[in-house]
């Protein structure tokens, strides 16, 4: 069974940063992408960034270009999304989600809890 359980998330200051952490189990990443979403009350969910099978990043955010970067610790089994230059608007709860396969070609069908980062002075 597919498992994923984020972290990390909190209050912090804009201009500052924050690393997300997403702890999976069930799968491999030799077979499986990861990526990370997130959602505002009343908004859509968007898509951060997908962790590619060989650890790079693809579809990135434009508002979020520079500042987000997903890399993976795989004898840890754990994927981060580490967040610099925080802006208030980045405000949202987070997400990391799997599929089996690319990062391209399908829903993400396994999702974690979340984890709500506020970003405020």
């Amino acid at each position: 069974q597919l498992k994923l359980v984020e972290s990390g998330g909190g209050l912090v200051q804009p201009g500052g940063s924050l690393r997300l952490v997403c702890e999976y189990s069930g799968f491999s990443l030799r077979d499986h992408s990861v990526a990370w979403f997130r959602q505002v009350p009343g908004k859509e969910r968007e898509e951060v960034l997908c962790i590619t099978n060989n650890g790079g990043n693809l579809g990135i955010l434009d508002s979020v270009q520079g500042r987000f970067t997903g890399f993976t610790d795989n004898p840890k089994n754990t994927v981060y999304l580490q967040m610099n230059s925080l802006k208030p608007e980045d405000t949202a709860v987070y997400y990391c989600a799997a599929r089996r396969g690319t990062c391209i070609g399908g829903p993400f069908e396994n999702w974690g809890q979340g984890t709500l980062v506020i970003v405020s002075s």
